[in-house]
């Protein structure tokens, strides 16, 4: 018998009938399973780090197969899954997570595939539910600025904002009022609308037009070449830039070009660049060529937030990073 004929044998919802407490561990490993991607992206969303959401979605499945035959049936396996998900990351949180650096920087952020977010949206395509991956809450400006939230109003806000739960349920998992719900609710957008840039606010989202996949193709040629006068035409006024994990938020185009110069950024040579995509925003992967060996190996991924025809922020991820969206771990050299 596979394991979805033993789960449709198997009321779920029925703990007089046994519920979660009659499938084994293989059988409820697949009914949770059905569940992790779109868990995943809610663990990143509260705490910013790929890896911290990974870790919390394994503890999540720790958690629910040692409570199964506390599941009483009165909601979905989904949000039951999701109340245990919710509180695994408040407790991270209130263990571990620092607070955001002084002048807003998220040290601890980490970039998610757009590649693992298309996995979910196949999935949820015919689902109201799909609404939680889009655009506006998983790109890296919504991720940074939720960060800044206290753990309960951060839950709030994704639960009624993101996922639409209805204030009802977001009080029954957290143990709260409905009103207590709605007052954090209400912190909770001021604080987004402080963090976030302001014509992030306004933004409809959708797909990248021919401008911008243009504009991402001549900051590559320009960053290839370490041609600083024509990136600096590209760039926004009021630009940002930042490279977590290390500390340093530049804000501004001459502060930015300052900082690369001070790097030694214009002197570099031996750059190769793959284009690739990151919280539903264009990136570029940069290689360095290497001695003696010739080969190119990982350097930055640089994630664009580009509007009005200019980039707005550029967020550099390091090396490590690469495995991560998939990335070569080198290219070979030319010719």
């Amino acid at each position: 018998m596979t394991a979805d004929t033993r789960l449709k044998e198997i009321d779920v919802s029925n703990p007089g009938g046994g519920g979660l407490s009659a499938l084994d561990e293989r059988d409820f490993s697949g009914l949770a399973e059905r569940h992790r991607r779109e868990l995943h992206v809610h663990c990143y969303r509260m705490l910013g780090s790929f890896q911290d959401a990974e870790d919390t979605v394994q503890e999540t499945f720790l958690r629910a197969w040692r409570r199964r035959e506390t599941f009483e049936g009165r909601s979905t396996v989904r949000a039951w899954l999701y109340k245990i998900a919710t509180n695994a990351c408040l407790d991270l949180l209130a263990k571990r997570r620092p607070e955001p650096a002084t002048g807003g920087e998220v040290l601890w952020l980490q970039p998610y595939p757009d590649r693992l977010l298309d996995e979910l949206s196949a999935d949820a395509a015919d689902e109201p539910e799909s609404a939680a991956v889009a655009r506006e809450t998983i790109e890296l400006a919504y991720i940074v600025a939720v960060q800044h939230l206290a753990p309960r109003p951060r839950a709030v806000l994704i639960l009624r904002d993101v996922l639409g739960w209805p204030a009802k349920d977001v009080a029954e998992l957290l143990g709260d009022s409905v009103n207590s719900v709605n007052s954090a609710l209400q912190r909770a957008r001021a604080g987004m609308r402080e963090h976030l840039p302001a014509e992030r606010q306004d933004w409809t989202g959708g797909e990248e037009d021919a401008a911008t996949r243009e504009l991402v193709r001549r900051f590559t040629d320009a960053s290839v070449a370490t041609d600083v006068a024509t990136l600096a035409t590209m760039l926004r006024d009021d630009v940002r830039f930042s490279m977590p994990p290390t500390p340093g938020l530049c804000i501004g185009r001459v502060a930015v070009l300052n900082d690369w110069s001070a790097d030694g950024f214009e002197s570099m040579t031996g750059l190769r660049a793959l284009p690739t995509a990151a919280n539903r925003q264009p990136a570029v992967a940069f290689y360095h060529r290497r001695k003696p060996t010739g080969a190119y190996l990982p350097l930055t991924i640089d994630v664009l937030r580009i509007n009005g025809g200019a980039v707005t922020e550029i967020v550099t991820f390091h090396a490590d990073q690469f495995p991560l969206l998939g990335l070569p771990d080198r290219l070979q050299a030319e010719g």
